[in-house]
């Protein structure tokens, strides 16, 4: 009786020292650096001789619903397939001076989870950022370069207010 007394004992100390130490392992380990950082694709912006031709083109040849800005891709986000989710493509003129500083024919924008919290781990990193964070109805913007020299746009999107906006302006999305 004494030793299955000890036993179980036993057991329930190594339960509970394993479970003590998992739990002070894992907050240990976190960081503040332990977040959600890019959670997509925002965007796909590209240099065009005539972004307005390009915009035909792509319309008239692989059915993009194109407006003057490019076109919208509506999706649905993977963990609540309730809720819309938007990328955007846009050409933009060759002679834009949107991508400056970077040399580069296209820029890239990501969705994030939380901007403010990536900005301080970006400037933590060194990493540069050639603007102040841009707040609008539909999300807030900043831009960076990374370590090739290519301008980034980083966009915490408000999804519900982007789709309220492209209505407003009587834009389709291509699905």
């Amino acid at each position: 009786m004494k030793k299955n007394l000890f036993v179980s004992i036993a057991i329930l100390i190594a339960f509970s020292l394993g479970f003590g130490v998992k739990s002070f392992m894992v907050r240990a380990s976190a960081s503040p650096d332990d977040f959600k950082k890019v959670t997509g694709i925002g965007g796909i912006f590209f240099k065009s001789k005539d972004p307005k031709k390009m915009r035909e083109w792509y319309s008239t040849n692989l059915g993009l619903k194109t407006n003057a800005y490019g076109a919208v891709f509506e999706w649905y986000q993977g963990a609540d397939q309730q809720k819309k989710g938007f990328s955007q493509w846009s050409p933009f003129s060759e002679r834009t001076k949107y991508f400056e500083p970077s040399a580069k024919d296209f820029m890239i924008n990501y969705r994030v989870a939380d901007l403010d919290k990536l900005m301080v781990h970006l400037k933590k990193n060194g990493v540069t950022i050639t603007d102040t964070v841009q707040n609008v109805d539909y999300g807030k913007f900043v831009h960076i370069m990374d370590n090739e020299g290519n301008k980034i746009e980083l966009w915490e999107p408000n999804d519900a207010a982007y789709e309220k906006l492209g209505k407003q302006m009587g834009s389709s999305t291509t699905m």
